[in-house]
C-alpha cells in the first residue's frame, strides 16, 4: 500500500441498539464514545440501528403487508384512470 494516503483502520465495537448485541472488527469509522471489552481494552463505540441480530431478513421476523390498503392508497391519491388500452 501507498504510505500516507489511506485512512487509519483500527478496532472498533458495533453495537445494535435494538438488541444489544455487540462485535468487535476493524474498522476506518471514529467515534467520541468508547467502550471496555471483554479483553479488558477500551475501543470506540458505533451505535447501529440494524444489524444481523435485529434485521428481519436475518431473524425471520416478517413485516404484514397490507397490500389492500396500498392499492386503496393508490386510488385515493391518484384517482382512478380511465379504462385499459
Amino acid at each position: 500500500m501507498k504510505p500516507g494516503i489511506h485512512p487509519d483502520y483500527h478496532p472498533v465495537v458495533f453495537k445494535d441498539t435494538a438488541t444489544g448485541d455487540a462485535f468487535l472488527t476493524r474498522s476506518t469509522v471514529t467515534s467520541d464514545r468508547t467502550i471496555e471489552w471483554s479483553d479488558g481494552a477500551t475501543y470506540p463505540l458505533v451505535l447501529v440501528d440494524i444489524s444481523a441480530w435485529s434485521h428481519p431478513f436475518w431473524t425471520g421476523a416478517r413485516r404484514i403487508m397490507d397490500t389492500a390498503g396500498q392499492v386503496e392508497k393508490f386510488h385515493r391519491r391518484y384517482g382512478e384512470r380511465g379504462g385499459r388500452r
